[in-house]
């Protein structure tokens, strides 16, 4: 994915990188392509004999002069496969930082691409922990000279461009694979069952070293034993079998991966070389095939008509000229000899261009030999067989437009215990009836285990995700204000929860006892209520902290700090007018933009005017700060230049009212661009800048927030001065993790400082270079605060965005100074946080500030059993100031059922919460570890998660069915997002800094954000109804699915980019874009144009209401096909193979479906 794009076009986050300009594609210019680093998961049966392999670039294919995402991949094999993830085989491991395959190293040239040890060997990766996962030996031993020739298939969706011509069919033969059924030599069930897995310590909470990393083929065990199905029907994936429809249809369903043959070499997935969707490009060769001989005393079969695996054939390639390679080499005697890969190519280790494969069990005559590939056609193909379709695997759109379909038209009412809500895509109205709504809480599970020991077999982490001042819709009230007066909320004697429905009154309603710790506590006589014949009070309806999941209580004066109320929040807006700053336009884009903004602070409900008071300081080397009091004519400046001792030089007129000062301020505005105008100033401070702002807060005895503009890495000397440490050499190696720890610890300890005083910092960043933002973005996370990023920042394509994110971020519902602590009823606690806040001690979460887009989540576990009768309770309590001034306490509660079975806590999970939680987990996970061990835990995790499934909820079936739960079927498509993600698995133009940024952005994103960030929404213009409101349904994010005919919109709530094919009609172009032709539209728009036409109007409208959807406005890409922001596009292609060596879904979906069986076995 390195693109080449000038300065102005935005990168994968909307941040154009340098380096990305004037992109020619191999073919287009034939210019070699850079290698690019592969996939973690190669595909291994052995090299081909007598062809060494160096790593080939990663997602070429040959007969394709273009890039793609991924050939067409069929999932009809079997199941003891390696997937092909074309990509190197093993390397021997090097004495330096671990093996190469792992995280996208490449292998260095000359160096075989297989591991001189046998399969059953691991002798690459991290080093296995003391409690290794027990992993069978591998039953195939490698079979020299068996390489596969090429597949066919039948395409499945449109193809850009017209197929090549006379394209030669040429039939795969895989080693032992057995067609439609298990082999004999498998046992029988009553022969050999699973057996639980073995020493499996537990994934979530740390990261062991032992696990997936290592991925070896495994042994084939027989099917399991008996089980008693519970609840809804899995999903299952039957994969091997020949298909004459359609697998899925709906649960049940089944992905059968069949048994193979002991004794011969794994065959390898069924990916093979797909058609070429783009003609290639006049003057590139195509590459010669590689003729090889077969073995002596091995005939080559062919395969019976029923083989479920055909992919489509490259078209006929001009014969190789010259001697024959080599003779195949007995087993493994040392590496081969050298044989540079083709440049531009991805090596077809399990596709076309190989030698024969050995004789097949149950194939009835000798294969020919390899077809011809001279100009003579070759003999009539095979009719093709029905192969599974690739539709057959978990579709998020489906579940997603289900979900709508069935829960989408009735209210969700929280009244009933435990119950799962609708998903996060689904558009719902929620009628609280005593729990919190899911706009506040989300859970993992909705029935969590009553044991520790079932919580951890299972694996399933037990989590909140709670944003607790998250925005409702128009038609939700919002949670009502409940004043007790000068005695303050009711609560337990001993824990101290707060009152809430779950509280049971005994004694007449002169007692209450705790719902969470038991103890009974005495009812103030003046809030006494007699109870009804049910036991319930007669003024339940009345009091919303008796009837509701949600509600606020006014905070007496002990809720305050120095037990006294606390002044209005202060705004203060930090200036750099450095060079860079003034000469990009920055600083006056801010300047006029704050003069209109100032009078949208928030305010509370029916006041008339915002009670935040407001200040100004800019900044270089040294800080001006300024007079705005309303009786001044002018502002005045005051600098202070000792920046490694800030002080605030005034008191009186820093903060004002703005309708008092108006005219001042506006003055100030107007004067500040003309002031630095002519700078020469380029170095810049930091944390000075922050330590004036905290003190300015504190000399006004009010808590608030800075909102700091900044363009450069502050290397000026003062304190927090950094230096520029981007190293990219240690991506992949042990100390990687240096990357996204802050490079001191100065800001950890301001950031202290800042929480103390109750001051949050939002940082807005315009960097051109490496900035650091792993450091400088630990005061606005430990703060409570956000970070915004604006690469290579330019007036005409940036505003926008820039002004949208600065409205939003000072408009927004705030609390100030605020402290969280989460109570749960006994048996469970909770145990770890993550999110942007403090924390001075294990329970309580503290924020300088809180806004309505911030979540934390929260993970529980068990410290004692829990019980079917009572369930699990957990009661959020946030206390905190308003925009106004007023200390409040927000309360949400929620209780969830508890469970005995395994299959009832599988029937109630939530796998967009599931994602959230172990992508937080995952990103605070590489601050410590390295990348690889991250990923390997998360793999190991869920393998383990639907291991257990399988093992104790499915009912009994073949080993070879990949088995999933019904409401956990899309967790190996999300997980394998979160493991392609840029902080896991980056593109080689992906920066340090873009890393740090979105690692930051994620640990406190809710579940709707996480959900299309990981997996993009992909919608297809050219089938919108311009007199309808309702959308077209979006289309699943892979290339194949793209038509050239067709114009795409894809969002992940930072970018939206609006993809053209080369095809699409005059008219509609015409209509969208206010141009003739494909060729006149310009890829640098940054907003549609307003055109007077129901199609224009429609697709305006519906980016409009994206926007409206997320927390950050989106930048808007124009992308052309074959353009060069086509690759970048490509990136957010999920379900496709990408350039950095992530995996394919179906290719990782079999993978998964490996590591499974090696746990069950």
């Amino acid at each position: 994915m390195s693109v080449n794009q000038p300065t102005h076009t935005g990168p994968p986050y909307g941040q154009p990188q340098p380096g990305y300009g004037g992109y020619l594609p191999p073919g287009y210019g034939g210019q070699p392509i850079p290698t690019v680093p592969v996939s973690q998961y190669g595909a291994y049966n052995g090299p081909v004999t007598g062809y060494p392999q160096t790593a080939p670039p990663q997602g070429y294919f040959p007969s394709m002069g273009f890039p793609s995402k991924g050939s067409p991949v069929s999932l009809d094999s079997d199941a003891s496969f390696t997937p092909n993830f074309i990509g190197s085989l093993r390397a021997p491991t090097t004495s330096g930082g671990g093996p190469a395959s792992a995280s996208g190293s490449l292998v260095p040239p000359g160096q075989p691409a297989y591991s001189q040890f046998g399969q059953g060997d691991v002798r690459n990766g991290i080093p296995a922990s003391t409690a290794p996962l027990q992993r069978p030996p591998a039953s195939q031993q490698f079979m020299p000279g068996t390489t596969p020739t090429p597949v066919t298939q039948s395409a499945t969706f449109q193809s850009y461009g017209p197929p090549p011509t006379s394209t030669q069919q040429l039939t795969n033969h895989m080693a032992g694979m057995h067609i439609g059924g298990v082999s004999t030599s498998v046992p029988s069930p009553g022969v050999l069952g699973y057996g639980p897995p073995t020493s499996v310590p537990p994934a979530s909470g740390s990261f062991t070293s032992s696990g997936s990393g290592q991925y070896v083929p495994y042994s084939n065990q027989g099917p399991p034993p008996p089980a008693v199905p519970h609840g809804l029907p899995p999903t299952t994936l039957s994969q091997g079998l020949p298909m004459a429809q359609p697998a899925i249809s709906g649960p049940p369903s089944a992905l059968n991966l069949s048994h193979q043959a002991p004794g011969f070499a794994p065959p390898p997935s069924s990916s093979g070389v797909g058609a070429s969707n783009y003609p290639p490009a006049a003057g590139v060769s195509r590459p010669p095939p590689m003729q090889g001989t077969s073995l002596p005393g091995q005939a080559a079969t062919g395969p019976p008509t029923s083989q479920p695996n055909h992919v489509t054939s490259p078209p006929p390639q001009p014969s190789m000229s010259g001697p024959p390679l080599g003779p195949p080499m007995a087993g493994l005697q040392g590496p081969p000899p050298s044989h540079p890969s083709q440049a531009g190519y991805a090596l077809q280790q399990n596709g076309s261009f190989g030698q024969n494969r050995g004789a097949q069990p149950n194939y009835g005559q000798a294969y020919p030999g390899p077809a011809n590939y001279g100009s003579q056609p070759g003999p009539p193909p095979p009719p093709p067989p029905k192969r599974l379709d690739p539709d057959s695997i978990p579709s998020p759109i489906q579940v997603i437009e289900d979900d709508r379909n069935n829960r989408g038209s009735e209210p969700f009412i929280t009244g009933v215990r435990g119950q799962v809500p609708p998903l996060v895509t689904t558009n719902f109205l929620v009628k609280d009836q005593g729990n919190a709504s899911p706009r506040y809480i989300r859970c993992t599970s909705y029935n969590i285990p009553c044991t520790s020991d079932m919580a951890k077999q299972s694996q399933v982490p037990l989590a909140a995700v709670i944003k607790p001042l998250a925005v409702l819709p128009a038609e939700e009230s919002p949670p009502y204000l409940v004043d007790h007066g000068e005695s303050g909320p009711i609560r337990c004697n001993r824990c101290k929860a707060y009152m809430c429905p779950f509280m049971q009154f005994i004694e007449g309603g002169r007692r209450f006892q705790c719902c969470f710790c038991n103890c009974v506590t005495e009812v103030p006589s003046q809030y006494f209520q007699h109870l009804d014949h049910t036991g319930r009070r007669v003024d339940y309806y009345d009091r919303p902290e008796l009837s509701l999941g949600s509600y606020e209580f006014l905070a007496t004066v002990d809720y305050c700090k120095n037990n006294k109320y606390p002044n209005p929040p202060a705004y203060i807006f930090m200036i750099d007018v450095s060079y860079n700053a003034i000469r990009s336009g920055l600083v006056r884009l801010i300047c006029e933009e704050l003069k209109t903004l100032l009078d949208y602070l928030p305010r509370e409900g029916n006041m008339e005017e915002s009670a935040i008071r407001v200040g100004f300081v800019t900044y270089n080397k040294v800080l001006h700060f300024y007079n705005v009091k309303s009786s001044l004519g002018q502002p005045q400046m005051m600098v202070v230049s000792d920046v490694a001792d800030m002080f605030v030089p005034l008191l009186d007129g820093f903060l004002v009212n703005v309708n008092e000062s108006r005219t001042v301020f506006t003055s100030l505005l107007d004067q500040i661009p003309e002031m630095f105008a002519d700078t020469r100033e380029t170095e810049t401070v930091f944390a000075p800048v922050i330590q004036a702002g905290m003190e300015a807060l504190k000399a006004a005895e009010c808590a608030g927030k800075l909102f700091i503009f900044h363009t450069s890495l502050p290397i000026a000397e003062a304190p927090g001065k950094l230096k520029n440490r981007d190293d990219k050499k240690l991506i992949n190696t042990d100390k990687e993790k240096t990357l996204f720890q802050p490079q001191t610890n100065f800001y950890n300890n301001l950031a202290k400082e800042c929480v103390t005083q109750g001051c949050c910092v939002d940082l807005f960043l315009f960097p051109n270079q490496y900035l650091d933002v792993a450091t400088l973005g630990v005061v606005p996370h430990q703060t409570g605060g956000s970070l915004y990023k604006y690469t290579f920042f330019q007036v005409e394509t940036d505003q926008e965005r820039f002004l949208n994110d600065l409205r939003r971020d000072v408009q927004k519902e705030v609390g100030f100074d605020a402290v969280m602590r989460v109570r749960t009823s006994t048996g469970i606690r909770a145990t770890d946080f993550f999110g942007a806040f403090y924390m001075s001690n294990t329970t309580d979460v503290e924020l300088a500030g809180l806004d309505c887009d911030k979540t934390i989540t929260v993970e529980f576990k068990h410290d004692d059993k829990l019980s079917e009768e009572s369930g699990a309770l957990l009661q959020c309590a946030i206390l905190y100031t308003s925009c106004a001034g007023q200390r409040r306490l927000r309360i949400h509660n929620l209780s969830l059922n508890c469970c005995t079975q395994l299959a009832d806590l599988y029937r109630n999970c939530e796998t967009d919460t599931l994602i959230n939680f172990l992508a937080k987990f995952a990103y605070r996970g590489v601050l410590n570890n390295p990348v690889k061990t991250v990923r390997d835990t998360l793999i190991n995790q869920c393998a383990q998660i639907l291991a257990c499934y399988r093992k104790n909820c499915a009912s009994p079936s073949s080993a070879g069915q990949l088995i999933l739960p019904e409401c956990m079927k899309l967790l190996p498509v999300y997980l394998n997002c979160v493991l392609k993600s840029d902080v896991l698995q980056p593109g080689t133009e992906v920066t340090t800094d873009d890393r740090s940024y979105i690692r930051q952005l994620i640990t406190s994103m809710d579940v709707a954000d996480t959900n299309v960030f990981f997996y993009p929404r992909l919608l297809p213009l050219t089938k919108i109804d311009p007199n309808s409101d309702s959308l077209p349904p979006a289309i699943r994010n892979s290339e194949e699915r793209l038509s050239k005919g067709d114009i795409y919109l894809l969002e992940n709530g930072l970018n939206i980019f609006l993809w053209v094919g080369a095809n699409v009609q005059q008219g509609l172009i015409q209509n969208l874009f206010g141009v003739a032709s494909f060729s006149q539209i310009s890829s640098n728009m940054c907003m549609l144009p307003v055109l007077d036409n129901p199609f224009s109007k429609r697709v305006r409208s519906v980016i409009d209401m994206f926007q409206s959807q997320r927390s950050r406005y989106m930048k808007l890409m124009i992308v052309k096909q074959e353009d060069k922001l086509d690759l970048l596009f490509k990136h957010f292609l999920v379900e496709d193979k990408s350039m950095n060596g992530g995996a394919s879904y179906v290719d990782f979906l079999c993978h998964m479906h490996k590591e499974i069986r090696q746990l069950l076995s």
